[in-house]
């Protein structure tokens, strides 16, 4: 059990290892309602290493999320889709188009534009604004005002000659931003690096790790090696079940068979083992009968040693316990004796002072015939030889 216990402790702390997630910096806003901010965004306030160089953000106090670009100034973040890798912007005061006549450049930044188009805008008065083609022309709203209408034309589309009362505020400007949207107030821009649109669509996030750029996707499964630990474990575990079981049922089969095997020694008492047995001059003062051929004893049943188990033979000698009567092969009993001086079967311990002094009487059908006299001043009992009829 100890050793289950602490196989799924390893297989554990393995699986824990190989899903450990990559360490991402957490998300971020400048106000609960506002864009969300993650890799490769970050708060400038925040340690550098959870964004990208580059796309440091900050907040205003309005709680406004803001690009800075080298070269173009403040602009206000609207949008971020990192799926797309493109953000959204738009001018704090609301004319974008006056940012862009103010030599408006990405350089030195990380983005570029969505669309880079190229456009002429023209200052006309209020009593030439009928004769400007505006199926090819842009109001710029905020650049004009009740005696002065601004307009965009892409350099694409041929206005033909100068309007008679019309300036030219630029030539040529070059704008991220598409011509139908010009006067919309927002524009968008997008970056190539870091790489991130695939690892966002297929429901990661980037991160930093060791320097580099990688995608964590903790919705996709387990990594290889925790693949690699489940199937250890799917493997290993059942198995070292089936080897503990298999050694528990292989343990309570030999612990069945001891007992039977120790049950099957015709002892009908309790198992009683003295310590200390008798010496061969004490063994010698127990009885001994020389069977006759019809291997009648007292007790009609008595025809098995119950130490062996084997049937008793005419002319075999026999060794007797005295007080219970109890018949054994010699070589049987002898062996036993010398290291228990207690009958087998009844347990009981004869005093041996007593068998010096005893005599041992055998009746049968037949005389019983001495096979030596007594000898009553060397203390040995009588041993009788009963003649086969």
């Amino acid at each position: 059990m100890a050793l289950l216990i602490t196989s799924l402790f390893i297989f554990l702390s393995f699986l824990n290892k190989s899903v450990t997630p990559l360490e991402l910096c957490s998300q971020t806003s400048c106000s609960p309602t506002s864009q969300q901010i993650r890799f490769p965004f970050g708060l400038n306030s925040d340690n550098r290493r959870c964004s990208y160089s580059g796309f440091g953000l900050s907040c205003n106090n309005k709680n406004q999320t803001i690009l800075t670009l080298p070269h173009a100034g403040t602009f206000i973040v609207r949008r971020i889709y990192y799926e797309l890798q493109k953000i959204y912007i738009s001018d704090p005061g609301n004319c974008l188009p006056r940012r862009f006549l103010d030599n408006f450049s990405l350089s030195e930044s990380p983005f570029m534009g969505d669309y880079n188009l190229s456009f002429i805008f023209l200052n006309c008065s209020a009593q030439n604004v009928s004769r400007i083609p505006l199926t090819s022309a842009r109001r710029v709203d905020c650049l004009s005002n009740e005696n002065d209408t601004v307009f965009a034309f892409p350099t694409y589309e041929a206005y033909g000659p100068p309007v008679p009362g019309c300036r030219v505020v630029s030539d040529r400007v070059e704008v991220p931003v598409v011509w139908d949207l010009l006067a919309e107030g927002d524009t968008t821009l997008f970056w190539d690096e870091p790489d991130c649109w695939f690892c966002e669509r297929t429901g990661g996030t980037c991160g930093f790790k060791d320097g580099s750029t990688v995608c964590h996707q903790p919705s996709r499964g387990l990594s290889r090696s925790g693949k690699y630990g489940i199937l250890i474990g799917a493997i290993g575990i059942p198995l070292l079940l089936s080897i503990i079981v298999l050694g528990f049922y292989l343990c309570g089969k030999l612990t069945i068979y001891s007992r039977n095997r120790h049950s099957s020694v015709a002892f009908p008492h309790p198992p009683f083992m003295p310590t200390t047995g008798l010496d061969g001059a004490s063994i010698e003062l127990y009885p001994k009968t020389i069977l006759g051929e019809s291997r009648r004893l007292p007790k009609p049943n008595d025809n098995i040693c119950p130490i062996c188990l084997s049937e008793y033979q005419p002319k075999e000698t026999l060794r007797t316990i005295p007080e219970c009567n109890h018949y054994f092969h010699v070589e049987c009993i002898d062996g036993w004796l010398i290291k228990n001086s207690a009958c087998p079967l009844c347990r009981n311990s004869p005093d041996i002072s007593s068998i010096a002094t005893s005599t041992s009487t055998l009746f049968s059908s037949s005389s019983v015939t001495p096979s030596s006299p007594l000898h009553a001043s060397s203390s040995l009992l009588l041993s009788s030889t009963i003649n086969h009829i």
